[in-house]
């Protein structure tokens, strides 16, 4: 005769059955036991944390006064900006008048008339792959805006092959620079690499449009005039100074002069209030506290906010802010070992790159590749992948535009080298942790507490070839 399972307590549970009833049980369940055991827990946790490795690199200067100056020598080379359009359909696009002044020759030109007819008189011109648009030597007769498309700029070798001196891109100028010369000639040629579409501008109707308009014509001349002053090979005003003379000439004399409208930095901030209601933080804290625990993530969210706006922000971000003679694209689209050797010989001292971790992918497939293995580098006990000796870090805050394409940062960092600083303050009232501070601002009628968490900070670009950036770095994987 067989013994009932519920006698024996030996009740099995077949698959897809519900368990058996409370009665049936011979002893305690788990879910009654979990009632009078302190189960063990962890802090809560939160995904979007990451190294946030610019935070960590970058040397922090302590902005006592709230703004920093940067000093620098006179700059005589105005630096290049980017051109913007309006596209109003395929055939329909034109220039932004505004954003002329971008060019080296219209940089602080202010009137807005004389700007619009300018823009007016530009041209669409669609190129064809493969097609020249000018040859090394010919005269310069037309300006060139690229709207977009890939353009090769490239020059006859020494031994009659042919030079590769860079890639003109999106936003790019060609042909502003022969203001002021009496019969320029183009030094190089351009070859569309991709069918593109470029904004043609007549150099008769720039001197037309100056015969008419006489505070263009100034302009134009007194930066013509500023070009002819001596200068170093940085652009800034040269100093005089004499070496391997003999006997006892008379030695030149001068100065340094400095930039009369230097540029400052004023703290920007990030900021939001956490609100706690009392019953929580009065009851619940054991054995965690829970305000702790609410501050805690709070503050790590403000701070991944505070690098997105480091590498973003169009007033201080290095994205933004980086010179356009700092800026050179990928030639052939994926990040190749050319491309980062020529990144890192565009300054002296680099301390890091930075990169978004597809970027990296793309950079190691293109390592693979030709047989190279990128060596590593030790920080703060970490081996990070590396690049003629400087370390890669990853920030997933630099941009993956549309196209899927996004930058890699050449950083050289701090006060000694002219480089790349942080910026904020320390010692302020009710600080948490450097640059930041929470201060209680009161409990409502509703019994919630609420703290205000502040984060200062910026960044601070002290010379232009401290940061420089490898544009157009497409990430997705090859077909072959």
């Amino acid at each position: 005769m067989s013994v009932p399972d519920s006698v024996t307590g030996s009740a099995t549970e077949e698959p897809g059955l519900a368990p058996p009833p409370h009665s049936a049980l011979t002893s305690l369940s788990t879910q009654a036991a979990r009632h009078l055991a302190t189960t063990t827990k962890s802090e809560p946790q939160m995904q979007a944390i990451t190294s946030r490795w610019l935070l960590k690199m970058l040397p922090w200067v302590d902005v006592k006064g709230g703004t920093y100056r940067v000093n620098r020598r006179l700059q005589l080379r105005v630096g290049r900006g980017r051109v913007q359009f309006e596209h109003n359909g395929a055939d329909d696009i034109k220039v932004i008048p505004q954003t002329l002044t971008e060019l080296p020759a219209l940089r602080g030109y202010d009137d807005v008339e004389v700007l619009k007819e300018l823009a007016g008189r530009f041209r669409v011109r669609e190129v064809r792959a493969g097609q020249t648009l000018f040859e090394e030597g010919q005269p310069v007769t037309e300006a060139y805006l690229v709207v977009h498309g890939r353009f090769a700029r490239y020059a006859a070798g020494k031994y009659g092959d042919e030079e590769v001196l860079g890639v003109v891109t999106d936003g790019d100028q060609m042909g502003d620079e022969a203001i002021g010369r009496p019969e320029p000639l183009w030094l190089s040629s351009v070859r569309a690499e991709s069918a593109g579409v470029v904004m043609v501008l007549p150099w008769d109707a720039v001197r037309e449009l100056t015969d008419r308009a006489p505070s263009l014509a100034a302009h134009l001349a007194a930066y013509a005039e500023q070009q002819q002053r001596p200068m170093n090979r940085k652009g800034e005003a040269e100093v005089p100074v004499a070496a391997g003379h003999v006997g006892e000439p008379t030695l030149s004399g001068g100065f340094v002069d400095y930039d009369l409208a230097p540029r400052e930095y004023e703290l920007s901030l990030t900021q939001t209030v956490l609100r706690v209601h009392s019953r929580v933080a009065d009851l619940y804290n054991e054995p965690m506290d829970q305000t702790q625990q609410q501050l805690r993530l709070t503050v790590e969210e403000v701070r991944e906010r505070q690098e997105w706006e480091l590498v973003n922000n169009r007033e201080f971000g290095l994205l933004h802010n980086a010179d356009y003679g700092q800026r050179i694209s990928t030639y052939t689209g994926a990040p190749t070992p050319d491309d980062m050797d020529e990144l890192l010989s565009m300054r002296r001292k680099t301390r890091l790159f930075l990169a978004h971790p597809k970027a990296i992918a793309a950079f190691f497939r293109q390592c693979n590749k030709r047989g190279l293995v990128p060596g590593t580098a030790s920080v703060d006990g970490h081996d990070v992948p590396a690049w003629r000796g400087v370390p890669i870090f990853p920030c997933g805050k630099i941009p993956i535009s549309e196209a899927h394409t996004t930058s890699i940062l050449a950083l050289r960092t701090g006060e000694a080298d002219q480089g790349v600083v942080g910026l904020h303050q320390t010692g302020i009232p009710e600080e948490y942790q450097p640059g930041l501070n929470v201060r209680f601002m009161g409990i409502d009628q509703a019994a919630v507490i609420k703290y205000l968490v502040t984060a200062y900070y910026s960044a601070a670009i002290l010379v232009p070839d401290a940061v420089g950036v490898l544009d157009n770095v497409q990430i997705g994987r090859s077909a072959d």
